[in-house]
């Protein structure tokens, strides 16, 4: 998994997603005029993804590209030219919540982005906004974030993001009266599981075309 994860518990929803893809065999059976099988993406040497459309009726997903990994599983169903997915159950989004409060002596202000089990996460987006001023942007490390001594002002608020899950956090009012060692706990529930429901996926001859964004990914059939 990527950095961002450690200190945090694998999703088992991923976990087992991932496993039983990476584990099928790579050759796939194809029905005459019937879009199950297999499909990879054709992105380059960096990205792994693959769609599975099972005879069943049900489907899974993979993509790892780098520090990013995404799962999905549910159903499919193919009305034309149109495939249709539905993510089953429906993902839950990660959230970010304030946790424990300190004091110390050692910095204006320090903030750690925890885990559930309280490990230090990494490469978490933060801005901290002051009484006056522009806001300060970075990012956390598995020890914490600390202002530097050097910065007079005071901090009245915080935010957090993933950008690479379109994660933001609410904005967490700071008051430093009551403590400025801020500890913020990421609840991961279901990030990197995507939710297909409404995207728009065409079938061609022998591959799928996902529109995501701005973007048209093409999978294409894995053991024609």
């Amino acid at each position: 998994m990527a950095k961002l994860l450690e200190g945090m518990e694998m999703n088992k929803y991923f976990q087992a997603t991932l496993t039983g893809l990476l584990l099928a065999s790579p050759g796939t059976s194809f029905a005459a005029g019937s879009p199950i099988g297999t499909y990879r993406l054709q992105d380059g040497p960096d990205v792994a993804s693959e769609i599975a459309l099972h005879a069943d009726g049900t489907f899974q997903y993979f993509l790892m590209a780098g520090s990013l990994d995404e799962a999905s599983k549910g159903r499919w169903t193919a009305k034309g030219k149109a495939l249709h997915l539905v993510t089953i159950p429906k993902p839950v989004a990660a959230v970010f919540s304030a946790g424990t409060v300190a004091r110390s002596t050692d910095a204006p202000l320090i903030l750690h982005v925890v885990g559930q089990k309280g490990g230090g996460i990494a490469a978490v987006d933060l801005k901290v906004g002051f009484d006056a001023g522009k806001p300060v942007e970075d990012y956390t490390q598995d020890y914490g974030w600390t202002l530097s001594t050097d910065e007079k002002r005071v901090p009245r608020w915080v935010e957090f993001g993933v950008p690479i899950y379109q994660l933001r956090s609410q904005r967490f009012v700071i008051e430093v009266s009551k403590g400025n060692v801020l500890t913020f706990v990421l609840t991961p529930n279901d990030l990197g599981v995507i939710d297909f429901t409404g995207w728009q996926i065409d079938i061609q001859p022998g591959k799928l075309i996902v529109h995501r964004g701005e973007q048209l990914l093409t999978y294409e059939a894995a053991g024609r």
